[in-house]
């Protein structure tokens, strides 16, 4: 039988828009971090090291996938990012940080909601919704990714 959490997340990724696939991708590196918590919080230093190295390889992709070439600054401004979570990541598994993990799952929980925001005001947009609010960031932001909303 299937893990009724991961049956869950299989058909949102089927439904999910563009914007929202990067959100459970963001998703997945705070499960991995929080995986790496109770790790370390057991002393299991290789399932902390195997959680944090799999928050390392999703960061890599989010980045892989950025297209620098539309996204000018937004794209340039998430590869930095991008490059700084991977370090702190890094240096949480060598120093066994909880605060360290602690502050990278806020950091990606922060930007999940900040591209859930853009996510919803294209939905609105799309639909015909003039109340739609600017996101932050902005709704162009997910051209940076070089997707079509």
């Amino acid at each position: 039988m299937k893990d009724p959490a991961r049956m869950y997340r299989e058909v949102a990724v089927r439904g999910a828009s563009p914007v929202g696939l990067i959100v459970i991708l963001y998703q997945e590196i705070i499960r991995s971090i929080r995986r790496a918590q109770r790790a370390q919080a057991q002393n299991n230093i290789e399932q902390r090291a195997l959680a944090l190295s799999h928050a390392v390889e999703v960061i890599g992709y989010l980045q892989s996938i950025l297209n620098m070439e539309a996204g000018g600054e937004v794209a340039r401004n998430l590869s930095q990012f991008y490059n700084a979570m991977r370090a702190q990541t890094l240096e949480a598994n060598l120093q066994g940080s909880d605060e360290l993990m602690e502050s990278l799952g806020r950091e990606f929980a922060n930007l999940a909601e900040a591209w859930l925001e853009v996510d919803r005001t294209a939905s609105q947009e799309s639909s015909g919704d003039s109340t739609a609010v600017p996101a932050t960031p902005s709704a162009g932001a997910s051209d940076a990714l070089g997707m079509a909303r």
